[in-house]
């Protein structure tokens, strides 16, 4: 009924880090084989908290950069900013108007940005989900690879999805759409350390937000960084496990783990199988030499792209009207769905 379609969006707030490469954009690398792509650089979403405009603009570049240093083929799919495609915004208005507060009220990680201070945060803060469902949905876009901390909103945008064919059911089905005008998008979760976690604290998500930038290996660092933020990762004094059930009240374990399986395309019960027994000390050596053979070739690739915003922006540009080829019809048939007249 659908065409089965991927959309993924990634926020250009800077630093990508380890978090973001493994449990996003190898996610994005492998799809790419078996599904068409759209994949944005959510700088509408960035604004919802306040950015330095210059910044702004340098880090859209970084995370493009990143994608196609990671091995995203810009010809082969989708890769732009959201900004220039004036769809998003326009039927997040209209998905304004479908959502209910209820449900945005429910959304967990409004409550967790704007913390105590949620009088002063922006209405745009509050109402994103609205528009992640529009970049979703402004592509009837199929799946969606998402983490644990997105599931909740992929939910909303189902819900927006479902009850847009529901309040406009006779309206869609004269304007020849028997079956409903928008699909509900399903999520894509797979593989390991889907969620890693920082280096410092093992409960805690690696994030680019963290004062200490020992907590995360970002994309740009050299080698000689690399090692010493591994090296220097919180660990607890006892051997690694043998089995995976001996990784369960160890979170920092269960994170070294989760990293080394990942960047090595393996499993968990498989590097314990190498490392069960051993002290963190020699695993860790292991670690810092996988980690800089798998992330060299894209550092010294984001920093090639880098140097050159002009090519960067001409990617970006030629995928905007691409994206727009396949959002502006989609949406032309939502204002006549809603009753638009022009």
């Amino acid at each position: 009924m659908f065409e089965e379609s991927v959309f993924s969006g990634v926020q250009p707030t800077g630093n990508l880090h380890l978090g973001n490469y493994l449990g996003a954009i190898t996610k994005f690398v492998a799809l790419q084989n078996d599904y068409k792509c759209i994949y944005c650089i959510v700088d509408l979403h960035a604004i919802t908290v306040w950015q330095d405009p210059d910044e702004l603009r340098t880090n859209t570049r970084e995370v493009a950069a990143a994608f196609i240093a990671s091995g995203i083929d810009p010809e082969k799919n989708i890769i732009f900013n959201q900004s220039q495609v004036s769809a998003h915004a326009e039927l997040a208005w209209i998905f304004n108007c479908v959502a209910r507060m209820g449900w945005l009220n429910r959304m967990t990680q409004f409550k967790e940005k704007a913390g105590k201070h949620r009088e002063n945060a922006s209405v745009g803060l509050f109402a994103y989900p609205n528009l992640m469902a529009a970049d979703i949905l402004a592509y009837r876009a199929t799946h969606v690879p998402v983490g644990d901390d997105q599931k909740q909103h992929l939910e909303l945008s189902r819900d927006i999805a479902q009850k847009f064919n529901t309040d406009y059911e006779n309206s869609i089905k004269a304007a020849g759409y028997e079956n409903g005008f928008f699909p509900l998008p399903e999520p894509l979760i797979t593989g390991p350390a889907t969620r890693v976690m920082s280096l410092r604290d093992g409960k805690k998500k690696m994030s680019k937000s963290e004062t200490s930038d020992m907590t995360r290996i970002n994309l740009t660092d050299d080698a000689e960084l690399i090692a010493k933020k591994v090296r220097k990762a919180k660990t607890d004094p006892e051997p690694l496990p043998s089995e995976v059930a001996g990784l369960k009240e160890r979170p920092e374990a269960d994170n070294l783990i989760g990293i080394f399986a990942a960047l090595k395309n393996s499993s968990k019960e498989d590097v314990l199988k190498d490392f069960g027994g051993s002290q963190f000390s020699a695993f860790k050596g292991e670690l810092v030499d996988l980690t800089v053979s798998k992330l060299e070739p894209i550092t010294t690739e984001i920093r090639k792209l880098g140097s050159d915003p002009a090519h960067l922006d001409q990617i970006l540009n030629a995928g905007a009207e691409r994206a727009k080829d396949i959002a502006n019809p989609i949406l032309d048939d939502v204002k006549r769905i809603v009753g638009f007249v022009g």
